[in-house]
């Protein structure tokens, strides 16, 4: 591409790097044997170092190079100087020779939202349950999820110690999704993905009402995301207040971005302003096709239970 690249092209581009190196910290933490684990809010919902310097890694990388854009990290970490080896300064190449989609060209930094999870499925990470676990980088404009970058540092690693671990997967609306082969389920099967281990009777209820013939229990919002996208289910479904927008919004760019659909529970979309509370609170339901049909399966007594956000 010739000239210099739109903003959130060099966004997306510094975004991919950042979501790599951050994936090389998540597996560093991992091989050091130390995870430094704390609880945050109980034994579900924990925090590892990590968590903790992937997401110095990103914010600081990215703030660095785009000062003047919103990022919001899932870790409420205090504010101080980070440490130089954390700063990544790389762009991938690819993502700036790409034409940027024409509604987008114009957009200027301060217009832009980073939603980071810098750890998404702490508690899988934590257990050893390491292919649910991603590096999530979502990037809003006007309230929308419009691009989205997940690492999986330990993609691969089923195959030992010569295994070239990690991958990192990108999309943007209006130019599609990369670095992955979209498959889809066969049209006469229903596997419906769900949470591993914040199950409740509404979560359960509702998968039951959509009639799977296969339930997928996994950890990690951006790892569901992965399994619609690689054929391996028809639908998330978390009919439950857990989730929260860091989780949703690089997930929901890419999965926007070959077709599919992100709503809550009763099939609205999720706003990702800077302003927004950061909790999903009517739950998540995500298909790569056929979104009405799993909207249209969603229980009264779940709908009443689930505050409209």
């Amino acid at each position: 591409m010739s000239g210099n690249p739109a903003v959130v092209m060099r966004l997306v581009a510094s975004a991919y790097s950042v979501a790599e190196k951050a994936g090389a910290i998540v597996r560093k933490v991992l091989h050091s044997g130390d995870l430094g684990i704390v609880e945050k809010t109980g034994a579900n919902d924990l925090q590892t170092l990590a968590d903790r310097l992937a997401q110095k890694s990103i914010c600081a990388s990215l703030s660095r190079r785009f000062p003047k854009i919103t990022i919001i990290g899932e870790e409420d970490l205090p504010i101080e100087e980070v440490r130089e080896d954390l700063i990544e300064n790389g762009q991938a190449e690819d993502i700036l020779q790409r034409s940027c989609p024409e509604q987008y060209r114009a957009l200027k930094e301060e217009e832009l939202v980073v939603w980071v999870d810098p750890l998404d499925g702490t508690k899988e990470y934590t257990e050893g349950l390491l292919d649910n676990v991603t590096v999530l980088i979502g990037i809003a404009y006007g309230g929308r999820a419009i691009a989205g970058v997940i690492n999986q540092p330990f993609y691969n690693y089923q195959l030992g110690a010569e295994a070239d671990l990690g991958r990192t997967m990108w999309g943007m609306l209006g130019l599609g999704a990369f670095g992955f082969q979209l498959q889809e389920v066969p049209a006469d099967k229903r596997i419906v993905t769900t949470t591993r281990s914040h199950s409740n009777k509404t979560v359960t209820d509702c998968v039951n009402a959509m009639e799977p013939h296969e339930v997928i229990r996994v950890g990690g919002a951006g790892n569901k995301i992965i399994q619609l996208i690689e054929g391996k289910a028809s639908a998330y479904v978390f009919a439950s207040p857990g989730c929260k927008k860091w989780d949703t919004c690089a997930p929901e760019a890419i999965l926007h971005a070959v077709g599919g659909k992100l709503t809550d529970m009763c099939g609205n979309a999720y706003c990702y302003n800077a302003d927004v509370k950061h909790m999903n609170s009517a739950g998540v339901l995500a298909t790569l096709r056929n979104h009405d049909y799993y909207v249209s399966r969603v229980p009264q007594s779940v709908l009443q239970a689930l505050k409209s956000d």
